[in-house]
């Protein structure tokens, strides 16, 4: 067992996981590094992706999620995707939230062994929103609600969206929390500049059939548009690709959250900085949790030695 790091005057490391969506799994590869290496992590901030892996990271149920996540098909996804189109979204999201209570991610904020907090973003205002108190759930739900996809959260007397759209990497909000280094992870640093849309990869069921049966057929007819058509697809790809709505959507949420992040981290930046390598995700690639999982790893591990070396310059107070 690796001998605890022997720390020359008290020092807080705090944790700020970005926004990503699918790509986020690459967080639990970045968490699960940084322990093995006796890295210490005492506090945690999360937009949007990075809320709900540093939630079940600061719950301890970090394991249990992994172990979800390994085994998630495209099937499971669909099961979670609640779709009901006249919230404000797609996906409506208790469904998510009923998967949070399952694996243990859940109870007050306050009450957890980690300190945690969520970002989000204020609908009507549009200010940044640190949710710090109350359900664990609740604010991870919130800060997950991407505009388009997910319908808005209620909160209080707010209606929040996803934190992403002010704060992708919330070094600001670890800083406020307290923390002396910063360790920060960009999943979006890769993906703005590709000049390409991905081609949509083919699927071992028909999620539409699954999301939709529900819906009358002019909204499946929708869906389907949204969505791709599998009957089409193969078509589709001998062709030059149109981009559809999620390449569209997608797209534009990576050009801002790109340029926000630039500003944010250069008027804020972190002791360290993580950029896993993943532009090949498509926005709902949650399938591909291991290939994240192994580049968060990957990314974590080329970093060690300079973040012992920070840290180690922090404890000696030479900085």
């Amino acid at each position: 067992m690796t001998e605890p790091r022997k720390k020359a005057r008290e020092l807080k490391v705090g944790l700020a996981l970005g926004s990503g969506a699918a790509r986020g799994w690459a967080h639990i590869g970045v968490i699960e590094t940084l322990i093995e290496a006796d890295i210490p992590i005492d506090m945690i901030a999360g937009s949007s992706m990075g809320a709900l892996i540093g939630a079940a990271h600061a719950a301890g149920r970090l394991a249990a999620l992994h172990e979800w996540a390994r085994k998630l098909t495209w099937r499971g996804i669909v099961r979670l995707l609640d779709v009901h189109l006249s919230e404000g979204g797609l996906i409506r999201g208790e469904e998510i939230v009923r998967l949070l209570e399952t694996l243990g991610i859940h109870g007050a904020i306050e009450s957890l062994p980690l300190p945690f907090l969520a970002v989000a973003t204020d609908l009507v205002t549009g200010r940044e929103i640190w949710l710090r108190e109350g359900e664990l759930t609740d604010a991870v739900r919130a800060s997950i609600a991407i505009p388009g996809i997910f319908s808005p959260w209620h909160h209080g007397r707010e209606w929040l969206l996803d934190g992403g759209l002010v704060n992708p990497v919330p070094v600001s909000a670890c800083r406020a929390m307290g923390a002396d280094v910063i360790i920060a992870v960009n999943l979006n640093g890769d993906l703005v500049g590709s000049a390409r849309f991905p081609v949509r990869r083919r699927r071992e069921v028909d999620p539409l059939a699954l999301m939709t049966e529900h819906l009358p057929e002019s909204m499946q007819a929708l869906m389907r548009e949204l969505f791709g058509d599998p009957e089409t697809e193969k078509e589709a790809q001998s062709q030059a690709l149109r981009p559809g709505y999620f390449d569209v959507l997608a797209s534009a949420i990576n050009i801002m959250q790109d340029q926000i992040t630039r500003a944010r981290l250069a008027g804020e930046p972190p002791h360290v900085l993580i950029s896993p390598r993943l532009a090949d995700f498509e926005l709902l690639d949650f399938d591909r949790a291991e290939t994240a999982i192994a580049e968060g790893r990957r990314a974590t591990e080329h970093l060690l030695s300079h973040i012992e070396h920070v840290l180690t310059l922090y404890e000696r107070g030479h900085v």
